[in-house]
């Protein structure tokens, strides 16, 4: 899965995250920013020590970790999320399950024949249509082998609401609504 993941990096045929540099500037700035107002409040009131600037670190870092966005890739028979800590992959042309879980915070869950797992949410396929055309190319491989069992329907509503969204995106453009 590594090669084939290299192999369309080094073509350039990997589509990934537009929104993702954004995403993870504001994580960056928030943790900064809480990092030094906890430091300049604390040196302020006189109480900054090594201990509790080792404290003020960490705790930066820790919402770092927390607030940076998983990095989001595909290409041709694949889907990678990267989170802070581990990379998850995905064969997209040998799914055999996919779920969406929660209403208001929803995510996607994706297991191929493989084992492999992963999870990501739907607003980064909403907001990166090269994404979502290399999701749907595996998931039509997957439908055409025969390896998808559950949550083809998933999918397509998932379709659908990209196919809305993006035709809503150019009427407005085209001052038709």
């Amino acid at each position: 899965m590594r090669d084939l993941v290299q192999d369309s990096r080094r073509r350039g045929r990997a589509a990934g995250d537009r929104t993702w540099r954004g995403s993870a500037r504001l994580a960056v700035g928030a943790a900064l920013g809480f990092g030094g107002l906890t430091f300049l409040v604390d040196w302020d009131a006189g109480t900054l020590s090594p201990a509790r600037a080792l404290l003020w670190l960490t705790l930066s870092a820790v919402i770092l970790s927390m607030l940076l966005p998983a990095r989001v890739t595909a290409g041709p028979g694949w889907l990678a999320v990267r989170g802070p800590f581990r990379r998850r992959t995905v064969r997209t042309d040998s799914l055999v399950y996919v779920g969406q879980y929660g209403d208001v915070s929803a995510h996607l869950v994706l297991r191929d024949s493989h084992g492999s797992r992963l999870e990501l949410d739907p607003a980064v396929l909403h907001a990166n249509p090269l994404l979502w055309h290399e999701l749907d190319t595996g998931v039509r491989r997957s439908q055409e082998r025969g390896t998808l069992r559950r949550g083809a329907e998933v999918l397509a509503q998932l379709g659908h609401e990209i196919d809305d969204t993006n035709a809503r995106a150019v009427l407005e453009a085209s001052g038709l609504t």
